[in-house]
């Protein structure tokens, strides 16, 4: 597995070898395994990404937290300020956030709190771009590698690093992926990766009543204009000036420098206000 984002870069970069046959050669030797059983995988996960969004759009659920139930499809009207696409984008994270929050079957990527963020973007951008299903697979190659990566180097839970660790990263992977997607250099690639997690960084994880509800599903919301933005950013030549190596190297030592109330204990942040105490007391008053 490569142990670094620029190492990744750099072998598809001197090799000639496009990124997304580079990771799964890799993952081919790695595990030693046929590269029709990692297409399998992939596919099984795109084709539950799009189940999960499918079945988000149609089903309405009554969340634990009601004030945070019926909220996506508040999302999938007209934009005023965000275009259509954008604003649809933000609408299907947010869908899948609550059907991820109603026990519905999701992938993580990298995280069930951070499930909605990914596919959003990648659905919608194979949409802007008019790719084939084969784009969007090898798009999704790279948001692996690219969250493989930062795991092994950083973290990936919102109890180890805050939800820079997860929105933050799901965002970033999803940067990468349609900055491929649309045929963005190696070393936009690499700015697209650095500016979405430098635009998280430091964010805490502080669910209300511990509950993966609120304001994860609206964090979810956050990281697609995020991606689409640092990708957007990226692709016309704006550049980080900081490595995405060193961004990932950074959220680590934020991460870990975060009070234990900040990551994901639900006793710090938005979920010690006074409103989120409340609705704790409401849920658990009988444990409390």
């Amino acid at each position: 597995m490569f142990e670094s984002i620029s190492n990744l870069l750099n072998e598809s970069k001197t090799t000639g070898i496009p990124l997304h046959e580079l990771i799964i050669n890799d993952e081919m030797e790695f595990h030693n395994i046929p590269k029709q059983i990692i297409i399998e995988k992939l596919n099984k996960s795109l084709g539950i990404m799009k189940l999960s969004l499918e079945k988000a759009l149609v089903e309405d659920f009554e969340l634990p937290i009601k004030e945070a139930s019926h909220q996506a499809k508040r999302m999938l009207s007209p934009g005023i300020f965000c275009g259509n696409n954008l604003k649809e984008a933000v609408g299907w994270a947010m869908a899948i956030g609550e059907y991820n929050s109603g026990m519905g079957l999701i992938v993580a990527c990298p995280t069930a709190g951070s499930s909605g963020t990914l596919p959003a973007v990648l659905f919608k951008a194979k949409e802007i771009l008019d790719k084939s299903d084969e784009d969007i697979l090898n798009a999704l190659v790279v948001a692996a590698a690219i969250g493989a990566i930062i795991g092994n180097n950083a973290m990936l839970s919102g109890s180890e690093g805050g939800c820079q660790a997860e929105i933050g990263v799901a965002s970033a992977m999803a940067a990468a992926a349609i900055t491929y997607m649309a045929g963005g250099t190696h070393l936009q690639i690499d700015n697209a990766i650095a500016l979405t997690l430098k635009n998280l960084l430091g964010l805490v994880c502080d669910p209300v009543a511990g509950l993966v509800i609120s304001p994860c599903i609206k964090r979810n919301a956050i990281g697609v204009v995020n991606a689409f933005l640092a990708a957007e950013m990226a692709l016309s030549g704006v550049t980080s000036i900081i490595p995405a190596d060193e961004v990932v190297d950074a959220m680590m030592k934020v991460g870990r420098k975060m009070p234990y109330e900040l990551k994901e204990t639900g006793k710090g942040g938005i979920a010690a206000t006074k409103t989120g105490k409340r609705i704790r007391k409401s849920l658990f008053s009988d444990i409390l």
